[in-house]
């Protein structure tokens, strides 16, 4: 989406059952987060000084978890910014449509879990900054 910003992004919390034997949550389509999950991929292993990311989408939209560890999330709307430190998986970050985003500040043993709207279609990424301007700007 052209007119997203990244208000439209939101830390959403993960209903999580806890007792002596551990936590769990539970993603559900349509539920915990507003589409159903066609893919999902996850970032371990990221060297010390590394980011990922570095991209955005036209359709996609994304639902981040730390699983393990804790990581940055910078998403920018071309005019805004901000910054979500992901440390906790009972909760997760949406990304709609039309963000770039980045991902750095990998801490070591961590795991960053991506659920996505949409199988992988390389027509949908945006891979370089001034596209993604000249994107958001197009009427």
């Amino acid at each position: 989406m052209k007119s997203s910003t990244v208000n439209n992004c939101s830390l959403l919390e993960i209903n999580k059952h806890h007792n002596v034997k551990g936590s769990i949550s539970v993603i559900e389509n349509l539920d915990t987060i507003p589409f159903d999950v066609k893919r999902v991929f996850y970032l371990y292993d990221v060297p010390s000084g590394e980011s990922r990311g570095g991209h955005a989408h036209k359709e996609l939209q994304q639902f981040i978890v730390a699983a393990s560890g804790s990581f940055d999330v910078t998403i920018d709307d071309g005019k805004s910014k901000r910054t979500f430190t992901l440390n906790r998986p009972s909760y997760g970050l949406l990304i709609v449509p039309g963000i770039w985003k980045n991902i750095d500040n990998f801490s070591s043993g961590s795991v960053c879990l991506v659920l996505a709207s949409v199988r992988y279609k390389e027509e949908d990424y945006i891979r370089h900054y001034n596209e993604f301007k000249a994107y958001k700007n197009e009427k």
